[in-house]
């Protein structure tokens, strides 16, 4: 068979596009080349943000302290219980009537963003059935964000809400301070200035004595002395709620806790016992 004749033109046009795949591929390898740098410089510049975080959030939590900010007042004086309140193994405030049926306890934390959630969600249930003489609600106050941040807020508010059950006004300024809630990394509570000016929210807190106790810490070795209960009762974490000692949040059982199932559950164990003698929310 004759050789195949091939004019130099085409020859030329098949040199060409060799030449400019050639291209392509070294500009596709180029490109691969940059999206791996760029991959990274994305990742390394993660990993200084996420290290420039913790350094932040330990100077908030390192710089917690200082004057009135933080753990100013004495923790380690005689341990002076709220008026009313419970200064045994595991200090509590109480509302409702002493008499109620069913026992609603619940640990928690002025800075614990799912306790705000817990009490958001469920205030106006646990007061209905509070103050229709159903339950009667124990209250154990709780450090744990101070503990893991080094901050004060914790302390401060549980403080000032122990000040609050002095004053009769206990539920109203809990229910103030999970509504203003700051964020779980501002320790906005450790300063008592904040605390004072959020009781302006309860009608006749905002007194001398209201002040004193706050600025003062006057039940910081309470709160201090119910911190460790709840260390020493080995719980998950905050909030914990428990309904005549069975645990019901987030769920009890296959149920998830909702107002319309607390109700339910307080019904269930209630069933077939007076109410207690109606009292309103201290």
């Amino acid at each position: 068979m004759p050789p195949r004749f091939v004019a130099a033109g085409v020859s030329d046009n098949r040199d060409a596009k060799r030449a400019a795949r050639d291209r392509l591929i070294q500009q596709r390898e180029q490109q691969k080349a940059g999206e791996r740098r760029r991959r990274q410089v994305i990742v390394a510049g993660a990993v200084v943000g996420v290290l420039g975080l913790a350094a932040v959030i330990g100077v908030i939590a390192a710089n917690a302290g200082g004057s009135d900010n933080a753990k100013s007042a004495s923790t380690s004086g005689p341990v002076v219980a709220p008026a009313g309140a419970d200064a045994k193994d595991k200090p509590a405030i109480p509302v409702g009537a002493a008499d109620a049926p069913s026992t609603l306890t619940v640990w928690e934390d002025f800075r614990c963003p799912a306790c705000a959630a817990f009490e958001n969600g469920l205030r106006s249930t646990i007061h209905e059935l509070e103050n229709s003489g159903q339950i009667r609600v124990q209250y154990h106050l709780v450090t744990l964000i101070d503990d893991k941040t080094r901050g004060g807020g914790s302390l401060h508010a549980a403080n000032a809400a122990g000040c609050a059950q002095d004053a009769g006004k206990f539920s109203a300024y809990h229910d103030v301070l999970y509504t203003n809630q700051p964020d779980e990394m501002d320790d906005a509570y450790a300063d008592n200035a904040k605390l004072l000016d959020l009781a302006k929210k309860v009608p006749g807190l905002d007194t001398p004595a209201f002040r004193s106790c706050v600025q003062n810490g006057t039940h910081n070795s309470w709160v201090v002395k119910s911190n460790q209960a709840f260390q020493a009762g080995k719980f998950g974490g905050t909030p914990t709620v428990q309904l005549n000692g069975e645990s019901i949040f987030p769920a009890k059982g296959n149920e998830q806790i909702t107002a319309a199932n607390l109700k339910k559950w307080v019904a269930q164990a209630n069933k077939g016992k007076p109410a207690g003698k109606a009292s309103p929310a201290s």
